[in-house]
């Protein structure tokens, strides 16, 4: 078996040319024997399209990943989109939760993705980690656990491969590893009485995968490696905490993983250092031939292409559940988050027309938003709801946790603008962690919405709708 199917490229969807412009990267792909690919974006349709073409053309049976914290609507356009973690946690009720990872599962067979690569089980520790935040379940180590113990179980019920990630724990750093490597200097008893708890429950919980962090844990490895480089940090997760499933890089195009090295070297040391499978390296081709090419990998080979059999194996033949009575239960989970008080002040009844201020903390920087700014303004308008001055005035702060946004609080625009706009609304929206609402001016009352995603937008304007006097 070649050693190409280690390695899982990334194809990415555009609306102007849906994944037409992943051609060359996909015949390359199959030509060295890809184990797989990683999807972003895209329709149901053009999705399960795309993944019937993909085991049509190979011939064989294939990994096909994709980023679904969220749910399958994260990617997958027409699918459904959940809350984020910590708020789906905020609800206290582990049927949710496990609910949740069983819908994703589901959802995602339907369209040909038989690996979701969720939960996060980073710890929500460091007010000022710029890329966790809402993706995770919480600060508290027993209870995380239980969160991503009940989402795992739900997933691989569901007959999808879940993936828990990023280990040993992202949570502590202040730095995103897209863009540098981050040091963290807790030390192995640290890591034991917080970080490691939601892994080792996921472990207890049968997860298929775990995935491994762009992070360096001096305290762990010395040499100052970041855990997917390192021997000393990825035994430790298959002899301490007993994991004998496949590990699997996070994207290795990420800073924090090349490291200098380039696409082949970073695959080379992933693969030495005990990472099964490689995912989403900005050369694929250049990855496969530094392994083909490099000297005493034979075991490690070896042993990695045996997981991926396994791997294999677990997902041969899995179908999609049948939820069709399920389709509003995002819908409902948004509703019952924003029927909780207010984090600040109370709700007052509201007035026609709305008038919409947005302050947008997610503009510029590398990769777009998840979701336009304006779709509460339009979900209104197709209410019949006038949006404009004269009324109630609404200040929605949008401010999600995103890769090389560089900061976790606001940025100096958006406070500004918010201290001039918010001084006199009617209310503040907080799309985002609700710790920023600290960062709300005083006066007005506050309420979490959580995450700019569309579903939360939406059910926003469902929410204004029903308290317009």
């Amino acid at each position: 078996m070649t050693v190409g199917r280690l390695v899982l490229p990334a194809l990415r969807w555009r609306e102007e040319t849906g994944f037409a412009h992943e051609v060359a990267t996909i015949d390359e792909a199959l030509g060295f024997g890809a184990g797989g690919f990683i999807l972003f974006g895209g329709t149901a349709g053009a999705v399960r399209d795309l993944t019937a073409m993909l085991r049509e053309q190979s011939g064989r049976p294939l990994l096909i990943a994709a980023d679904l914290e969220r749910g399958a609507g994260q990617q997958v356009l027409g699918l459904a989109e959940l809350p984020p973690p910590l708020a789906l946690a905020s609800l206290g009720d582990d049927g949710v939760i496990r609910g949740a990872g069983l819908l994703t599962a589901s959802q995602a067979l339907g369209v040909g993705i038989n690996w979701v690569l969720a939960p996060v089980a980073d710890l929500d520790l460091a007010a000022d980690n710029p890329i966790v935040q809402t993706r995770s379940f919480g600060a508290d180590p027993a209870e995380a656990a239980t969160a991503v113990a009940n989402w795992v179980a739900g997933c691989e019920a569901g007959g999808a491969m879940a993936c828990v990630k990023h280990f040993p724990g992202h949570g502590r750093t202040v730095r995103d590893s897209h863009d540098e490597v981050p040091v963290v200097a807790a030390t192995l008893e640290e890591l034991e009485a917080a970080d490691l708890v939601p892994f080792r429950a996921a472990i207890s919980a049968g997860v298929s995968a775990v995935m491994t962090a762009h992070v360096a844990f001096p305290a762990l490895d010395p040499s100052g490696r970041p855990a997917t480089r390192s021997p000393a940090i990825l035994s430790l997760l298959r002899e301490r905490l007993g994991h004998d499933g496949l590990i699997v890089s996070d994207a290795l195009m990420m800073e924090g993983a090349m490291g200098g090295l380039g696409s082949g070297g970073a695959a080379v040391e992933a693969l030495a250092a005990g990472v099964d499978l490689l995912l989403y390296p900005d050369d694929p081709g250049a990855a496969v031939r530094a392994l083909d090419a490099a000297p005493d990998l034979g075991g490690r080979i070896d042993a990695a292409l045996a997981q991926y059999e396994l791997a294999l194996r677990r997902v041969e033949g899995a179908e999609a559940y049948s939820l069709d009575d399920l389709p509003g239960s995002a819908e409902a989970l948004a509703h019952w988050l924003l029927s909780n008080p207010p984090a600040r002040g109370t709700v007052p009844r509201l007035r026609a027309p709305v008038d919409l201020v947005v302050v947008d903390d997610d503009l510029g920087g590398r990769y777009p938003p998840s979701s336009p700014g304006d779709l509460v303004a339009r979900a209104l308008t197709e209410r019949g709801v006038p949006v404009g001055p004269g009324g109630s005035r609404l200040v929605l702060v949008l401010a999600e946790p995103r890769a090389s946004k560089g900061r976790a609080g606001l940025g100096a625009a958006s406070r500004e603008r918010l201290e001039a706009t918010g001084a006199g609304a009617d209310l503040v929206v907080l799309f985002g962690h609700p710790r920023l609402v600290a960062e709300v001016p005083p006066g007005p009352p506050v309420l979490v919405a959580w995450h700019r995603q569309a579903l939360m937008q939406h059910a926003l304007a469902r929410w204004i709708a029903e308290r317009l006097g």
